[in-house]
């Protein structure tokens, strides 16, 4: 017989399952569970601050970016992402594209050229990753890598970049192969840095042929019925820019049926786990409970996810219990920090001083002095 769930209980076992509800400054940077599937670093301190979220010890932005137990990597759509730094390794096995069809979804307009010139999309990634690991012997800037590779590479690798009014490498290929190449990103560099990952084999280059070989724990669809399940095979290939037929190929046996709200969703969890106490949270755009593929789920007005999913210049969202109940935007002025708060309904006072508190929680992580909430 099928379990059944209520969207209230799908969004409260994420909540446990992010560890969202951990104590603050209760666990070590590399001790939060999300970085198995890795820390989107999108934003001036969008990393660090899910992290402190999540417990983290950090001091700051700075704490993160110094850390030597953590790195920063180009991965899932192209984004980049924290892992724990001893398991780079198997990150590039488990992120590595499924099938030849698989890497032409991922990346993207570059699929094209590379068709219609007979090469597969695995093998232009993995000699992509070749040059890539050829040039930067030192730490390069990515203009000064992607110059370099277009005097390597042939036409159908190349784009003309109107804004630079140059020939470039096309973006998501040059992005997914610096993994494949053992690079990592440089924290805190604008322009991006790219740089040799220390110890890594100069045999491996270039996508794993199984990207199962890796860890359960590290394995993306796997990560995802964790912490944004249960859900479809569809939302995990929207999250991974993957074939929906890819992912139901390698769909986790153990998976099983739930049926929330008359939807079958599946899930990995023996049950759905809840926090113990509501927590208020101020989540980052880019935070992973904002990252499910079923919007409709986490937010049921639809008439508000253009507010907090619009295409460009995403706010971040107040979490209280298992609604977002609004969205916030930082503002700084010299070394004085504000939110600004725009709630979907009157708050009551107890989640307005929660709020405070985490706003004024984030002005130290940014290490600026508060100035209230408005």
């Amino acid at each position: 017989m099928t379990a059944t769930a209520t969207r209230r209980e799908v969004i409260g076992y994420r909540v446990h399952a992010q560890q969202l509800d951990q104590p603050a400054d209760s666990v070590r940077i590399t001790d939060p569970a999300i970085l198995d599937l890795g820390v989107q670093d999108s934003g001036s301190d969008a990393a660090s601050w899910a992290l402190a979220n999540r417990g983290a010890r950090l001091a700051g932005v700075g704490s993160l970016q110094q850390s030597a137990d953590v790195a920063l990597a180009w991965t899932l759509r192209g984004a980049p992402h924290y892992y724990r730094r001893s398991e780079l390794a198997d990150v590039q096995v488990a992120t590595s594209p499924y099938s030849d069809a698989d890497a032409g979804k991922r990346i993207l307009d570059a699929n094209r050229p590379l068709k219609a010139a007979g090469i597969p999309p695995r093998q232009a990634l993995t000699e992509i990753a070749g040059q890539m690991r050829d040039l930067v012997a030192t730490p390069r800037v990515k203009g000064d890598v992607s110059g370099a590779l277009a005097e390597r590479m042939s036409q159908p690798y190349l784009r003309f970049c109107r804004p630079c009014q140059a020939v470039h490498l096309y973006e998501m290929p040059f992005r997914l192969g610096a993994l494949h190449a053992g690079l990592e990103l440089e924290p805190g560099t604008s322009p991006p840095v790219l740089r040799r990952i220390p110890d890594w084999p100069d045999h491996v280059l270039g996508p794993a042929e199984d990207p199962d070989f890796a860890p359960a724990s590290l394995q993306p669809i796997r990560a995802y019925l964790r912490f944004l399940g249960p859900a479809t095979p569809a939302e995990v290939a929207a999250f991974l820019d993957a074939p929906v037929a890819d992912i139901k190929q390698r769909w986790p046996q153990d998976a099983t049926p739930v049926t929330v709200e008359g939807e079958t969703l599946w899930t990995l969890a023996e049950q759905l786990a809840q926090p113990t106490d509501p927590v208020v949270r101020l989540l980052g755009p880019f935070d992973l409970l904002l990252q499910g593929r079923d919007r409709h789920r986490l937010v049921e007005d639809a008439s508000r996810h253009k507010q907090l999913w619009p295409t460009l210049g995403r706010p971040g969202a107040v979490l209280s219990g298992t609604d977002i109940v609004g969205t916030w935007r930082p503002k700084a002025a010299g070394k004085r920090f504000s939110v600004r708060l725009e709630p979907w309904a009157q708050l009551s006072k107890a989640v307005r001083t929660a709020v405070e508190e985490q706003a004024e929680r984030l002005a130290a992580h940014r290490g600026l002095t508060f100035a209230g909430v408005g």
